[in-house]
Protein backbone atom coordinates (compact mmCIF):
# COMPACT_ATOMS: atom_id res chain seq x y z
CA UNK A 1 0.00 0.00 0.00
CA UNK A 2 2.61 2.06 1.15
CA UNK A 3 4.93 1.67 -2.50
CA UNK A 4 1.87 2.08 -4.20
CA UNK A 5 0.95 5.29 -3.08
CA UNK A 6 4.78 6.30 -2.96
CA UNK A 7 4.73 5.33 -7.12
CA UNK A 8 1.44 7.68 -7.67
CA UNK A 9 3.05 10.46 -6.18
CA UNK A 10 6.13 10.18 -7.56
CA UNK A 11 4.63 10.05 -11.09
CA UNK A 12 2.55 12.97 -10.40
CA UNK A 13 5.61 14.71 -9.71
CA UNK A 14 7.20 14.03 -12.75
CA UNK A 15 4.63 15.35 -14.69
CA UNK A 16 4.78 18.06 -12.45
CA UNK A 17 8.20 18.73 -13.24
CA UNK A 18 8.02 18.75 -16.78
CA UNK A 19 4.88 20.93 -17.05
CA UNK A 20 6.76 23.31 -14.70
CA UNK A 21 10.18 23.32 -17.02
CA UNK A 22 8.12 23.41 -19.93
CA UNK A 23 6.42 26.48 -18.82
CA UNK A 24 9.84 28.16 -17.80
CA UNK A 25 10.59 30.41 -20.61
CA UNK A 26 14.30 32.03 -21.32
CA UNK A 27 16.26 34.63 -20.16
CA UNK A 28 15.08 37.36 -22.67
CA UNK A 29 11.98 35.87 -23.21
CA UNK A 30 9.23 37.13 -21.19
CA UNK A 31 6.45 39.14 -21.75
CA UNK A 32 7.94 42.69 -21.11
CA UNK A 33 10.54 41.90 -24.27
CA UNK A 34 7.44 41.30 -26.31
CA UNK A 35 6.93 45.33 -25.56
CA UNK A 36 9.85 46.74 -26.22
CA UNK A 37 10.53 47.15 -22.63
CA UNK A 38 12.76 45.32 -20.18
CA UNK A 39 12.68 41.91 -20.61
CA UNK A 40 12.43 41.53 -16.43
CA UNK A 41 10.08 44.69 -15.93
CA UNK A 42 6.90 43.46 -16.36
CA UNK A 43 6.44 41.16 -13.37
CA UNK A 44 8.98 43.42 -11.73
CA UNK A 45 12.52 42.79 -11.03
CA UNK A 46 12.30 39.21 -10.41
CA UNK A 47 8.41 38.65 -9.70
CA UNK A 48 7.32 35.95 -12.31
CA UNK A 49 10.89 33.61 -11.87
CA UNK A 50 11.00 32.87 -8.65
CA UNK A 51 7.82 31.56 -8.20
CA UNK A 52 8.39 29.28 -10.53
CA UNK A 53 12.03 28.66 -9.48
CA UNK A 54 10.74 27.69 -5.75
CA UNK A 55 8.13 25.53 -7.42
CA UNK A 56 10.90 24.13 -9.61
CA UNK A 57 12.75 23.19 -6.80
CA UNK A 58 9.91 22.09 -4.84
CA UNK A 59 9.00 19.61 -6.81
CA UNK A 60 12.81 18.52 -7.34
CA UNK A 61 12.83 17.77 -3.84
CA UNK A 62 9.53 15.90 -3.62
CA UNK A 63 11.20 13.78 -6.70
CA UNK A 64 14.55 13.29 -4.89
CA UNK A 65 12.50 12.43 -1.51
CA UNK A 66 10.23 9.51 -3.91
CA UNK A 67 13.12 8.22 -5.75
CA UNK A 68 14.81 7.39 -2.08
CA UNK A 69 11.57 5.91 -0.65
CA UNK A 70 10.74 3.68 -4.02
CA UNK A 71 14.53 2.80 -3.92
CA UNK A 72 14.38 1.52 -0.28
CA UNK A 73 10.98 -0.01 -0.77
CA UNK A 74 12.32 -2.05 -3.45
CA UNK A 75 15.86 -3.18 -1.86
CA UNK A 76 13.43 -4.38 1.22
CA UNK A 77 11.31 -6.48 -0.92
CA UNK A 78 13.50 -8.12 -2.94
CA UNK A 79 15.45 -11.48 -1.62
CA UNK A 80 19.23 -11.06 -1.79
CA UNK A 81 20.37 -12.90 -5.43
CA UNK A 82 16.62 -13.21 -6.51
CA UNK A 83 15.65 -11.80 -9.95
CA UNK A 84 12.13 -11.11 -11.51
CA UNK A 85 13.01 -13.54 -14.43
CA UNK A 86 13.45 -16.32 -11.82
CA UNK A 87 9.76 -17.21 -12.08
CA UNK A 88 9.68 -16.93 -15.75
CA UNK A 89 9.03 -19.98 -17.76
CA UNK A 90 11.01 -20.23 -20.80
CA UNK A 91 8.40 -19.89 -24.10
CA UNK A 92 8.58 -23.82 -25.91
CA UNK A 93 8.95 -23.40 -29.27
CA UNK A 94 7.92 -25.73 -32.12
CA UNK A 95 11.85 -27.21 -32.61
CA UNK A 96 11.54 -27.78 -29.07
CA UNK A 97 8.46 -30.14 -29.36
CA UNK A 98 9.32 -31.88 -32.07
CA UNK A 99 11.78 -34.82 -31.50
CA UNK A 100 15.41 -34.34 -32.99
CA UNK A 101 15.53 -34.86 -36.17
CA UNK A 102 18.38 -37.22 -37.70
CA UNK A 103 20.61 -36.23 -39.97
CA UNK A 104 19.62 -37.66 -43.31
CA UNK A 105 23.24 -38.96 -44.48
CA UNK A 106 22.82 -40.29 -48.04
CA UNK A 107 24.14 -43.78 -48.38
CA UNK A 108 27.26 -43.95 -49.30
CA UNK A 109 28.05 -45.76 -52.32
CA UNK A 110 30.83 -48.59 -52.61
CA UNK A 111 33.67 -47.32 -54.98
CA UNK A 112 34.17 -50.01 -57.12
CA UNK A 113 37.82 -50.82 -58.20
CA UNK A 114 39.06 -49.29 -61.36
CA UNK A 115 39.49 -52.24 -64.12
CA UNK A 116 42.50 -53.68 -64.62
CA UNK A 117 44.17 -53.52 -67.55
Amino acid sequence: MFTTLVIVVHVLVCISLVVIVLLQSGKGAEMGAAFGGASQTLFGGSGGSSFMSKLTTGAAVVFMITCILLSIATRHGAREGSSLMNNVKAPVTQQQTKAPAQPQVPAAHPVSPAPAK
